[in-house]
C-alpha cells in the first residue's frame, strides 16, 4: 500500500513547486530572495508539521515571518550599538 498522507516536508516542496512559475518571473536577485524564504521555512519544518490547524502554506509563512523578525532584531541591536559607539 502506499502512502496517501504527504508529509509536511512534501507539502513543503509541493507549494514551492506551485509557485515556480512566479518565481521563474523574478529578476534573479529577486530569486534568491525567495529562495531563502524557504529555506527559512525548512528551519522550522517540525513547528511547521506541529501547526495541524492551519494549512500547510500558512505555517510556512509564519515560520518565514519568524525568520525575518529574527532578522530584524538582530539588525536593530547591531545599529543601536552602533549609535551607541558613534554617539
Amino acid at each position: 500500500m502506499g502512502r496517501t498522507v504527504l508529509t509536511i516536508t512534501q507539502h513543503l516542496n509541493e507549494i514551492e513547486s506551485l509557485l515556480s512559475p512566479f518565481r521563474r518571473t523574478l529578476r534573479r536577485s529577486d530569486q534568491y530572495v525567495f529562495d531563502g524564504l524557504f529555506a527559512a521555512a525548512r528551519r522550522h519544518i517540525a513547528a511547521i508539521g506541529q501547526a495541524e490547524s492551519l494549512l500547510p502554506f500558512e505555517s510556512a509563512l509564519l515560520a518565514i515571518l519568524l525568520e525575518q523578525a529574527k532578522e530584524i532584531a538582530v539588525l536593530r541591536q547591531e545599529l543601536e550599538g552602533l549609535k551607541a559607539k558613534h554617539g
